[in-house]
């Protein structure tokens, strides 16, 4: 066996580990409406950070003030926005007294600004329970209801949610839903869930309930600030401290559009991929570049192949094999999530794109050009391993 069919047996015994996962995750994940409210209702504070947000803040708190749950408060903090945010949010609260609005303190010099918006929040949430959401999220009149119920019968700390990420322009769809596919197809959610292993769990900033005695004990954002993954730090905290963190499927309930178009995606995702790698040069340039091998070198051999008609080949049979699994491996995840079906046939372009975006988030890091809605986003420490 040559070389490069070795490559290939690893390529398809990967997509089979990575198939097993998935279905899995597609069996076991449980859905928002797998759970429903009993007699217990604790008092929940929904907080929403918003900074120049006058294209969502209507819709979005709009859905929030919709909830049929019969026992919760709607924080909004006006983070020194820019634009009509501010006027918007004056209008609303005059018609519901749910709604509470309260304007940013000045950013300390340590915080990252959505960090320091969401230390602010907590600060002045009255709830048991505490939600934190973004405003470009919509949420459906049963999501809180669902997901309190959810907390509560898994006897959760944290319940975070897979929200369905609504994808229109080309640019949107081809990187967007790249990272809900990487923890479908490859994080066994289940057994991070049963076993409490911090190291595999991953929480979604977008919905992640807390019990606030857990967020206290945790340290809240004050511990998660020298982070911009913020999610996923408190998460993995969260579990190391003992407290038990859950992962639903909220897809049905809770409506997400992160971006409009690919220059947003790019600049989106650029601001927190290398931080997720805790800023380790190395093994951030290690996983991207075998990323982008493992997922592209069988298409290019496949190609080749066919181009000249030596399908025959064994090589070529276990690339075709090869990208036969991804395939399927993106078309269950895409399903999962509500990603067109026909997206699954540019896959390749999805990662090669994706591997770009990555690589251009270290670049801008390291020379301390990331931002964010007109803040500069200060790397804390970069390691090489």
């Amino acid at each position: 066996m040559t070389l490069i069919e070795l490559f290939l047996l690893f390529v398809v015994l990967m997509m089979t580990v990575g198939l097993v996962i998935s279905l899995s995750n597609s069996r076991n994940v449980k859905r928002f409406a797998d759970y429903d409210l009993g007699s217990e209702a604790p008092f929940v504070s929904i907080l929403l950070p918003a900074r120049d947000e006058e294209d969502n803040i209507e819709d979005c708190v709009n859905s929030l003030l919709s909830q049929d749950y019969p026992n919760f408060e709607v924080i909004v903090l006006n983070d020194h926005s820019t634009d009509k945010t501010g006027f918007l949010l004056s209008q609303l609260v005059k018609s519901n007294s749910r709604l509470r609005v309260i304007e940013g303190s000045p950013l300390p010099e340590d915080w990252p600004g959505k960090h320091w918006a969401c230390q602010q929040l907590s600060q002045a949430a009255r709830g048991e329970l505490i939600l934190f959401t973004d405003a470009d999220t919509r949420h459906q009149p049963q999501a809180l209801r669902h997901a309190v119920a959810g907390l509560l019968t898994e006897q959760a700390d944290l319940l975070t949610a897979l929200p369905h990420q609504q994808v229109i322009s080309w640019g949107e769809k081809l990187i967007v839903p790249f990272m809900n596919f990487g923890i479908l197809s490859f994080l066994p959610i289940h057994l991070a869930q049963r076993k409490q292993i911090p190291g595999l769990t991953v929480t979604i900033g977008q919905f992640m309930l807390f019990r606030r005695s857990a967020y206290e004990a945790i340290g809240g954002y004050q511990g998660a600030k020298n982070n911009i993954n913020d999610d996923v730090l408190l998460g993995r905290t969260l579990m190391e401290k003992g407290y038990r963190w859950c992962l639903l499927d909220g897809t049905e309930f809770v409506t997400c559009r992160m971006y409009h178009n690919f220059s947003e995606a790019v600049e989106g995702f650029g601001k927190n991929v290398f931080g997720f790698f805790d800023y380790r040069i190395l093994p951030f340039v290690f996983v991207w570049l075998a990323a982008a091998f493992i997922f592209l070198e069988p298409v290019s051999i496949l190609t080749r192949g066919i181009a000249a008609n030596q399908f025959a080949n064994p090589t070529v049979r276990l690339a075709c094999l090869a990208v036969l699994e991804t395939m399927l491996l993106f078309a269950i995840a895409y399903r999962r999530i509500g990603i067109p079906m026909y997206m699954t046939l540019v896959y390749s372009l999805t990662i090669f794109l994706f591997v770009l975006v990555a690589m251009r988030s270290m670049v801008i890091s390291l020379t301390g050009h990331a931002s964010w809605k007109g803040r500069t986003i200060k790397t804390v420490e970069v390691r090489w391993i």
